[in-house]
């Protein structure tokens, strides 16, 4: 049995979102998808989305993009050579969950996904972690930032790494994060209608 700092190494970032956040939290409902975490349970804050026994999403505070989410494993690895097999199908099972909702949200029709390994490979946090980034269609106005100032738009073909990365803003954060919540419910919602397995 490993030890909670072997699960959890106290100067990873994602482990200390992991523990602040817990799968079987007594104040959260019964759905991974949580009500309204307080965001001020780690810091910087965190705007979380999901939170399951072996995965949790999260905003990025750094987002490419409006909307770019961070899917990570709770327990700590750092490359996907390091988990174990019969954990890694959760990550591909919240995958299209987390991109329908993202497009619900937001209103996008294209996306990344991107995941990193080792530094070389611009992994920044050495913790297995997904990017969903949000590509908004040329033309189409990204979601509107701080008292609805229009940014600009973000041209469909930029690459992972070359939009421009900015610090959340926790008002922009907790609203947009409050929409996506509610977007994941609704897929979740809608997969257990049309009779998928529940992944709850």
């Amino acid at each position: 049995m490993s030890s909670i700092e072997e699960l959890y190494p106290v100067e990873c970032a994602f482990c200390k979102i992991a523990q602040a956040y817990p799968a079987n939290d007594p104040s959260s409902s019964s759905s991974p998808v949580p009500h309204a975490p307080d965001p001020e349970k780690v810091f910087p804050q965190c705007q979380l989305l999901l939170s399951t026994p072996l995965v949790l999403a999260v905003l990025d505070i750094m987002p490419i993009a409006p909307g770019h989410i961070l899917l990570i494993t709770r327990e700590h690895y750092k490359k996907l050579t390091d988990m174990y097999p019969s954990k890694a199908p959760t990550l591909g099972e919240w995958m299209p969950i987390l991109s329908a909702a993202l497009c619900k949200a937001t209103g996008i029709e294209d996306w990344n996904v991107v995941q990193n390994n080792g530094e070389r490979a611009a992994q920044v946090v050495p913790h297995v972690h997904f990017h969903f980034i949000p590509r908004y269609q040329e033309g189409r106005r990204e979601v509107a930032r701080k008292g609805n100032v229009d940014m600009g738009m973000l041209r469909s073909w930029k690459m992972f790494g070359r939009g421009a990365r900015e610090e959340l803003d926790e008002d922009e954060g907790a609203e947009l994060a409050r929409v996506l919540r509610e977007a994941l419910r609704e897929v979740l919602g809608e997969e257990m209608r049309e009779g998928g397995k529940s992944k709850l």
